[in-house]
């Protein structure tokens, strides 16, 4: 396992361990994808939720457990989520390109319209992507998210940007 022999999580890690949305879910627009793999006592998530779409439940290590029929993809859980593993994507975005939205808690926070590079779980770049929205306010007490356009194919793989 890519987690535990080298520090990252691995795609086929991550269907094994957590319920992804279906293809047919990705259709409607986005999504969350939670990436939380690990058994700790951790349920921001859950309650930030205005949805009831996160699940946690007893005991409090259980794995959070996404219902994506009833998420909206509205991002409250990415910014809420202390180990960083929540995304919204959305791979109906336009025929040819997808967008991923993450939290990014380093300076400088991108701007919209910027041209950045993209990087995949392990940090590798992997495209180019453009970021299209930057979202910041009180209530995710610091930890802006950010969402940006990349090539459809590369939705499961990228997940945040090379640092500015």
């Amino acid at each position: 396992m890519a987690l535990i022999n080298d520090g990252y999580l691995e795609f086929e890690e991550l269907n094994k361990l957590q319920k992804l949305p279906s293809e047919e879910r990705y259709a409607k627009g986005p999504v969350a994808v939670i990436e939380c793999v690990q058994e700790i006592p951790c349920n921001p998530c859950e309650a930030a939720c205005k949805f009831g779409a996160i699940n946690v439940g007893n005991p409090i290590t259980n794995l959070p457990t996404c219902s994506h029929d009833k998420c909206t993809g509205c991002g409250v859980c990415v910014s809420k989520c202390p180990g960083l593993a929540i995304f919204i994507v959305n791979k109906a975005y336009s025929e040819t390109t997808a967008t991923v939205g993450f939290p990014y808690e380093y300076m400088p926070t991108p701007s919209e319209g910027m041209a950045v590079s993209a990087v995949n779980r392990k940090g590798e770049v992997v495209c180019d992507a453009k970021v299209v929205k930057v979202v910041n306010p009180p209530a995710f007490d610091h930890t802006p998210v950010v969402t940006i356009e990349i090539p459809k194919e590369y939705a499961d793989e990228v997940r945040s940007i090379k640092r500015l």
